[in-house]
């Protein structure tokens, strides 16, 4: 049986669009380099919004600029966009929209696969955007035009069942909150989780949220019975959790093929972690962030396991997993998850290898060899840059020695997503006992990054400081985002 395509059933309802990241209007002169300007005989002629301009909104901007949708501002009419032109063709023409964080290949990372749904202008796009301001914003015919998209599909491409905490949240006080909602889906036989998401209530607090799967139904215990939730910094507090989805901003539903899912038994509860981080007078609002899902009728021949990797403390042991020592470390024998204040470049690095057995079932079996479907990248505000690469302990023939997975060198926390390779299934870069993972995070740690700058102003602060591991936003990780497809028969072995 040929193997699905992982990738191409990746959600294409993607959060992106024009001048979502607030940055200033470009003055209408701007001009990418190279424009050519083009007049006649009858006046100036070039690109037209219906003919030209058109289609690349509806592809990569009207999922998030519409009315009613997440971009500050609409870009459906002739109106619309010649309103917002100037910004247009500024915000795309440096590549900061649409948002696309794995600007690959880079001189680091060529990966041995695309990914899909790329949202990417090429180059003869944004030239037709800057050619259209350049020439007067002609509006041309509007029999030019194609057809109207679909209407924009928000959240969850079929969801099936939407669970909703109990009581919805506000923040209490102005620091850092890390709150587990019980959520119970129901389930009276086993089902297959093949799609969910992730829909925050009061976007301008919620950092990120994981959702974790409770099979033993120990969340129940520890929740306020009035709220149905619990202060949980660090953790859910459970003893056996299994990560479902991970949610930050900008991320999209997650989906999977028709043969790829998640098992969840009988009486399995939820418990979603939420991370509030406030930010502004609009904390004081409530939220209230709920959880869609999606299920297929038949066990999926592929099951999934995500995986968060990294945020290591110590130094590399015996058993291959810590941090690496670095130029920046005074005692390479000791490195440090320390990013000094006012230091731009500082990069800290984690490795993880893979073991090569497993205990099930009360034997030791070998560790089974998963595809890896897509990865991800995390930091906080102070990152910039993250790389992750995969040794393998056994190369083959189709699967190299070193590969790197994904860069992401112009890291925004605000557009955080998965990247899905798009690529059959069992030709995907494989991951196995003895195989390492590395992730090498890079920061600036001064007032020239906006991010923190503003971060720390929010806060009350005027300088930067030395930053640690931590959870809250002013604190710093290095994770990479695996979800790992192994084809198997029985539930997978705890990692």
């Amino acid at each position: 049986m040929r193997a699905s395509t992982f990738g191409g059933a990746v959600a294409a309802a993607i959060a992106i669009g024009v001048g979502c990241s607030g940055q200033e209007a470009a003055t209408p002169n701007s001009k990418p380099p190279g424009m050519i300007t083009m007049a006649g005989p009858s006046g100036p002629t070039g690109p037209t919004f219906y003919k030209d301009v058109v289609p690349i909104l509806q592809k990569v901007c009207q999922d998030c600029h519409v009315p009613g949708g997440i971009g500050p501002f609409p870009l459906v009419t002739y109106e619309d966009a010649k309103a917002n032109a100037a910004d247009i063709v500024k915000q795309t023409g440096s590549r900061i929209m649409p948002p696309w964080g794995a600007q690959t290949p880079t001189a680091e990372c060529a990966p041995r696969f695309p990914y899909a749904n790329d949202i990417r202008l090429s180059d003869k796009e944004i030239s037709t955007l800057g050619d259209w301001l350049e020439n007067g914003l002609l509006e041309g015919n509007k029999a030019d035009a194609p057809p109207a998209p679909p209407a924009h599909v928000t959240g969850l491409p079929g969801v099936q069942q939407e669970i909703t905490p109990q009581a919805p949240y506000t923040l209490q006080g102005p620091q850092d909150q890390f709150i587990c909602f019980v959520l119970d889906p129901k389930i009276t036989k086993t089902v297959y989780l093949n799609g969910s998401n992730v829909v925050p209530g009061n976007p301008q607090v919620v950092h990120h949220a994981l959702i974790y799967a409770d099979k033993k139904g120990e969340s129940r215990s520890k929740a306020d019975p009035t709220t149905g939730s619990y202060p949980c910094f660090g953790g859910p507090g459970i003893s056996s959790p299994q990560l479902l989805t991970p949610w930050a901003p900008g991320e999209v539903p997650q989906e999977y093929p028709s043969n790829v899912g998640v098992y969840l038994d009988p009486g399995t509860l939820l418990v979603m972690q939420v991370h509030y981080h406030p930010q502004s007078a609009a904390a004081a609002a409530p939220d209230l962030t709920k959880y869609q899902m999606r299920f297929i009728p038949s066990p999926p021949q592929y099951q999934v396991l995500m995986l968060l990797v990294g945020n290591f403390t110590n130094p590399v042991g015996a058993n291959g997993i810590g941090l690496v020592p670095s130029q920046w470390d005074t005692d390479p024998a000791h490195p440090q998850f320390l990013i000094p204040a006012n230091t731009d470049g500082h990069t800290i690095t984690q490795l993880a290898t893979l073991p090569t057995t497993v205990n099930f079932g009360g034997a030791t079996v070998p560790m089974p060899t998963g595809y890896i479907g897509g990865v991800g990248a995390h930091m906080h505000w102070v990152g910039t840059d993250e790389k992750i690469t995969i040794h393998r302990a056994n190369p083959t023939a189709t699967q190299p020695a070193d590969e790197c997975l994904l860069q992401e060198p112009r890291w925004d926390f605000y557009w955080q997503r998965g990247y899905n390779y798009d690529v059959d299934i069992d030709k995907l870069p494989t991951l196995s006992g003895g195989d390492s993972v590395t992730m090498r995070c890079t920061y600036n740690n001064t007032m020239s990054n906006p991010r923190l700058a503003t971060s720390l102003m929010q806060q009350g602060l005027t300088s930067p400081h030395d930053v640690h591991l931590g959870e809250t936003t002013l604190d710093e990780m290095c994770l990479g985002v695996f979800g790992i497809l192994y084809d198997l028969p029985f539930e997978l072995p705890p990692l």
